[in-house]
Order: structure tokens, then C-alpha cells, then sequence
């Protein structure tokens, strides 16, 4: 394309070709006046100098057209997923390729693909100007044809300032208009608790046809049992609940899909809460001082988040030495409400030493079976006296203790074990200073023989014989140390040994922490992967049974980790709730937010994008429309036209270019503007001599 024009490149500064001009126009003006003879001769002289001066020039320009930029905005969010949206973008979208074919030789198709790359994402919604403003920047201003964006609606980065917004910007709109759906929303939500006491989360169940009455909500825990609520339409409610162990608790909360909703996606959700214990009340009851008591006594007190209450018996009911009865004690030893009326109240018995003495009567240790078996804990620091014929196990707590005492005290140094089993359990798994070959502990002195009934040996002492035996009985847990001189690794002796570690944990288990325990499967998200962990203290390994939100099931392969663990991670691409199985356990979690914009309303709307059609002039249109399917023709228009129409769809042709070659021809050559102002001159005298 070229383009032929005159061009001036004055040979002096524009201000004094004006003063020239105006001198010599001035000088005319007063020849004239004065009716001077040659007056226009001296004008056209002047005339000839001047534009001598300004030089001008035709100029031919060799021109190449630039394509215009318009850009297609495609909305592949989750929401987009719902319904035939998809297919309607994806034909919407075919059918303006084909017709921008036409247009191929001055107009250019750029495609941004708005989607949600990790389900962190949803939590802040739709952002289509963002990825369209990333885009323009791209895009020259003199070539911004216009844009359209294929949406259903919910976008929710709309610039409160549209007076800046480069147009057209038109809107195609998926899905349907007046779509029905309905949502569950949790408004309030604690993030942690106190085991056993009540708490409450705040609910709200939104109608889009504002209908009334109740629903019925479901909340399970963990996976496990669910209850049932009557749930109010339209109004906040609140929804009471327990917390049953310390550490995470996943709520799956969830209400009946209403026929002819949208989608029953946003019809459930999930809630972790983190258990954490108020005040751990522990019993300690020694039976006879010994140097081991202040181990298991500063182990306790160090605690702050732990009651202590601790009894030593000095001496035995039935001695009889002639010391005053004043003298015996400070305080009576309240043995009724300790095991009969608070039991109960105890987190954690621990017996170190203890014998029968006649103190406690059998059927308070009745009652501490009981105890045990409808929940509680009990450790049991088995002393000389638990092999003779004074031990507790004589008595009915005998019963759930997992070792059976053989009478056989065992006095010759041995370093701890940890056994095959005790490498793949929680509570001796890894324990600083443990080596397969070679224990780098210290020796301890004295141990109780028994034979194992039931429970896992995590430990080992002299001849492989149990050392530390962990048990289930009913709902409670026993723990029982057949020796009591851990308190050697307390005070450092030949190295100590994790001493303050191994009761933590061996503690932590008898009180059911979830992180401690020997069979589990458990879910995490980790950013966009979802890690799976699958504890087994049998060894053996399972694959597992993943549930996408979307209803989509596979297989997971686990691969091991270390002893009786095993693991795999997984890419998550979905906002949503994830569940796990390996037949026998499963497991939870959510990823993304707990109430994402994405999901807040998945109904299609023209609300987001009328103020920005209005502002820039733009056409907002449905796809499908009464059982129809509309798809709008693509025109050029030229600037200052109306860029849209009830059936169609403007780009603005800018017609840009650029310069490629400039070929300059002097219109006033130096020679003959010589010759014509000579000429002029001469004239002019010669007309002056008549």
C-alpha cells in the first residue's frame, strides 16, 4: 500500500519564515495602499523566496498494514463445569474462529484460557481482567481490535473504575438464565476445641427460589458415625458437636440435593477443628520410695497442660512400730474418692511399684479395671514386688495386664530393644540413639520376667523378654514397663537414652493422640498434592481407594516410607472434599478454601458484565435462550461505530501500519526559485521604469 503527500522541511526556523511572511505581507499591504506600480510583481517574489525557504516536497510512502489483535477470553474455571456450559463455550468459541477466518489477512486471534492451575486458586474466583489486562499489555493501543469473553458469569475481579477499560469488550454467557440451586455455607467455624466440651458452628442453607421449611443436614466425623439435624431454609443456625482426641477432626457436613438443583457440588462441606486436652489429669501412686519416683514425677510436672496428683505409701497399714499416729501423716490417703468417685475423672493412671499392701481394697481395683475397660489409661512400672506374691496382677486388674509375671527377677545389666514390631509402632519407632545392629543406650540393671498373653512387645530386654508390652483393652489402653530403672537414662548413665521421648510418646498413646497411633490412614493436602500415609504394625500394605469430589474413584499404589509405613502423593486439581480407603479405615480432608468464591454461586448471570458492556459499548448476549442456541455473527466496524447489534458482534478495524520506504521529490528546486525570483524582480523594476 503506498501513500503520496506533500511534505515541508524549512531550511530556516518556522518563526522567521513567519516574520518574513509577515514583513513581507505587510509591505504589499502598504504598497498597495499607496498604489505603488509593481507592487504584485514584488509579491510574488516575496512569495517564491518564502516558499523556497519552507522547501517543500512530494512524498511517496511505501506502506505495510498490521493485522489488528482482538482476544478471546475462554472461562474454563470449575464453575464452567457444571451443566453444558463447556460444550456451549467450546462450540461458541469454533464458531468465531471460523468466522474470524475470513478476516484472516487483517485481524489477528489471541486465546487466554482463564483457568485454575491448583485448588488454592478457587478461593479468590474468577479473575478474567487480570489474565485479560496481562494479556493487553502485549497489545499495541493502535491495534486493540476489541475482545470477547465466553463466561458464565461469575467473575469477580470486575474493575470498579470502567472508564478505563479499552472496548469493545463483549460478553458471550454460558449456561441458562433464572437457574435454581441451593448451597450449604458454613458462616462460622471454630478452629480448635477442647476435647469434651461442647462446641457449635454456625450454618446457613441458601435457597436461590427462596424456599422455606427444614431440610435435613448430615455430620460425620472422621468418617465415621453421622448425625442427623433438622436444618432450617434461608436463616443461620447452629449445629452442636464434641470433640472426641486431641489433634485434627474432619466434619463432613452435607444436606439432601433438591430436585432440579444446579448441582448438588456446594451441597456439602467440610471442617477440620484441632482437638487440644484442658488440663490432663493424671494419678500417680507409688507404692514405696525409690530413685525412679522423681523421674516419673518431674516427667509430669514439667508439663504445664497436666494435673498431677501424686500419692506415695511409706509404709504399710499393719506396721506396727510404736510411732505416733499424729506423726504417720500429713494428710489421710482418700482412697474412696480417688478410686471409686473421681476414677472417672482421670486421663492417666499410673502405678510405679505398686503392691498389694492391704491398702486398697479388691474392688477398688475392680474399679480401676472398669476404668480401663469403658476408656482409660493405665501404666503399670513394674517393680521387684510385681514377681512375688504381693503383685497387682493377684488382684482384678490382673485381668487386662497384658505380661503375666513368671516370679523370676532378673538382676544382670542388658541394654533396650526395640523389636521387629516395636520399629513399625509409633510409640518406639525411631527413637534417638536406636540402631538394628548396635544400641547406643545405656544399660539398665534389673528386670521383671514375664510372659506376653496378648498386646505388642515394642521392647526388648535381657534374652529378647518383653520389656515394654502396649495393649488395647475394650475402649482403654495398658501400657506395662517391666522394669524400673528407666530412671537410669534420666540421670545420664553410660549415655542415657530418650527417656524424656519414650514417655512422652508411650503417655501420648495410652491418651489416644491420633498422631500416635500403630493402625492408621490419613490424608493432608500439601499445597496442590494431597499426601496419603497408611500406618500398619502388621507390615502389610494395601492399595488404596481415592474418591475425587467430582465422584471419581482410583487406585492408589502406596510405596513404603519407612517400618510400617507407607505413602504417596498425589496432584489435586479439584476443590472439594477428598476420600480415602483401604477397606477397613478411611480418611478425609478438603482442599481449597473452606467457602471459595468459585463455588459461593455457580448460577449463570449477565449482573457481573452488564456495567462493563454499558461502559464500553459492548454486547452481552446468551448462547441458549429459550430452548435455542444463539451464536453471533463477528463484523468489522470502523471507529465511532456502533460495535454490536441483536445478532452480531463488532471488532474495530484500526487500519495500522507501517512505513517500509519514502521516496522525496523537490517541488521548488534552488535553480528555479533562483530564476523565478529574478525573474520577479526584474519584472517588477522594469514595471516601476514605465
Amino acid at each position: 500500500m503506498n501513500w503520496t503527500g506533500i511534505e515541508f522541511a524549512p531550511l530556516i526556523s518556522w518563526l522567521l519564515i513567519l516574520g518574513l511572511g509577515g514583513a513581507a505581507l505587510l509591505y504589499t499591504c502598504l504598497a498597495i495602499w499607496s498604489q505603488a506600480r509593481g507592487s504584485s510583481l514584488r509579491f510574488l517574489t516575496f512569495a517564491v523566496l518564502i516558499l523556497t525557504l519552507l522547501n517543500p516536497a512530494l512524498v511517496e510512502e511505501q506502506r505495510k498494514p498490521l493485522k489488528d489483535i482482538g482476544v478471546v477470553v475462554l472461562d474454563e474455571t470449575p464453575s464452567q463445569q457444571t451443566g453444558d456450559r463447556l460444550s456451549a463455550l467450546n462450540s461458541a468459541f469454533q464458531f468465531i474462529i471460523a468466522q474470524a477466518a475470513a478476516y484472516k489477512d487483517s485481524l489477528e486471534l489471541r486465546v487466554v484460557r482463564v483457568r485454575h492451575d491448583g485448588v488454592s486458586d478457587a478461593a479468590d474466583g474468577t479473575n478474567i481482567f487480570t489474565d485479560l489486562a496481562h494479556t493487553m499489555r502485549d497489545i499495541p493501543k493502535r491495534r486493540f481490535a476489541g475482545a470477547v469473553v465466553i463466561t458464565d458469569g461469575q467473575i469477580h475481579d470486575v474493575p470498579k473504575s470502567l472508564n478505563e477499560l479499552a472496548g469493545p469488550i463483549h460478553t458471550l454467557l454460558t449456561g441458562h438464565r433464572n437457574e435454581y440451586d441451593r448451597r450449604l455455607v458454613v458462616k462460622k467455624a471454630p478452629s480448635f476445641g477442647i476435647v469434651g466440651k461442647p462446641l457449635e458452628m454456625t450454618l446457613r442453607i441458601e435457597d436461590s427460589n427462596m424456599k422455606s421449611g427444614h431440610v435435613r443436614l448430615t455430620l460425620r466425623r472422621d468418617g465415621g458415625e453421622q448425625q442427623e439435624i433438622s436444618a432450617p431454609i434461608g436463616a443461620d443456625f447452629t449445629a452442636p458437636f464434641t470433640l472426641e482426641h486431641a489433634g485434627a477432626t474432619m466434619f463432613e457436613l452435607a444436606i439432601d440435593a433438591e430436585p432440579g438443583e444446579l448441582s448438588s457440588r456446594n451441597n456439602s462441606a467440610v471442617v477440620s477443628i484441632n482437638g487440644v486436652r484442658d488440663r490432663l489429669n493424671v494419678l500417680l501412686i507409688s507404692g514405696q520410695p525409690h530413685a525412679g519416683e522423681r523421674t516419673w514425677r518431674n516427667l509430669l510436672k514439667s508439663d504445664p497442660s497436666v494435673d498431677l496428683i501424686h500419692f506415695t505409701i511409706l509404709r504399710p497399714p499393719q506396721k506396727h512400730d510404736g510411732t505416733p499416729l499424729n506423726e504417720l501423716s500429713l494428710i489421710p490417703f482418700p482412697i474412696r474418692e480417688l478410686f471409686e468417685v473421681r476414677i472417672g475423672d482421670f486421663d492417666l493412671v499410673i502405678l510405679d511399684r505398686y503392691q498389694l499392701r492391704g491398702i486398697l481394697p479388691s474392688s477398688y481395683f475392680g474399679n480401676i479395671a472398669d476404668y480401663i475397660k469403658g476408656g482409660g489409661a493405665l501404666l503399670e512400672a513394674a517393680g521387684p514386688a510385681f514377681a512375688d506374691s504381693f503383685s497387682i496382677y493377684h488382684s482384678p486388674l490382673g485381668a487386662i495386664l497384658p505380661g503375666e509375671p513368671t516370679g523370676n527377677v532378673q538382676l544382670k545389666p542388658f541394654k533396650p530393644s526395640i523389636t521387629a514390631v516395636g520399629r513399625r509402632h509409633p510409640v518406639t519407632s525411631g527413637l534417638v540413639g536406636d540402631e538394628p545392629s548396635k544400641s547406643e543406650w545405656g544399660r539398665w540393671f534389673r528386670q521383671i520376667d514375664v510372659t506376653t498373653k496378648r498386646g505388642h512387645v515394642v521392647m526388648a530386654g535381657l534374652d529378647d523378654k518383653p520389656l515394654l508390652i502396649l495393649d488395647r483393652v475394650g475402649k482403654g489402653r495398658v501400657a506395662q514397663l517391666n522394669s524400673d530403672h528407666i530412671w537410669l537414662w534420666s540421670r545420664g548413665f553410660e549415655g542415657g537414652g530418650p527417656q524424656a521421648e519414650l514417655l512422652r510418646r508411650l503417655a501420648h498413646w495410652l491418651m489416644k493422640e491420633p498422631e500416635l497411633e500403630e493402625n492408621k490412614l490419613s490424608a493432608k493436602m500439601r499445597g496442590d498434592t494431597l499426601e496419603i500415609i497408611r500406618r500398619n504394625i502388621d507390615g502389610d500394605n494395601k492399595s488404596i481407594t481415592l474418591q475425587s469430589p467430582n465422584g471419581q474413584s482410583e487406585t492408589i499404589k502406596l510405596t513404603r516410607r519407612r517400618d510400617g509405613e507407607w505413602g504417596a502423593d498425589v496432584p489435586v486439581t479439584q476443590t472439594g472434599l477428598y476420600e480415602i480407603s483401604d477397606g477397613d479405615q478411611t480418611a478425609m480432608t478438603n482442599s481449597g478454601s473452606l467457602n471459595s468464591l468459585e463455588f459461593a454461586d455457580i448460577r449463570a448471570t449477565d449482573r457481573t458484565m452488564r456495567p462493563v458492556a454499558k461502559a464500553t459499548g459492548s454486547g452481552l448476549l446468551w448462547l441458549s435462550a429459550a430452548g435455542t442456541t444463539n451464536k453471533p455473527k463477528l463484523r468489522r466496524i470502523t471507529k465511532g461505530r456502533p460495535t454490536q447489534g441483536r445478532d452480531w458482534i463488532g471488532l474495530i478495524a484500526n487500519d495500522d501500519y507501517i512505513v517500509t520506504g519514502v521516496d522525496k521529490i523537490s517541488l521548488l528546486p534552488t535553480f528555479l526559485a533562483l530564476l523565478l525570483a529574478l525573474g520577479g524582480t526584474a519584472a517588477a523594476w522594469r514595471r516601476e521604469g514605465d
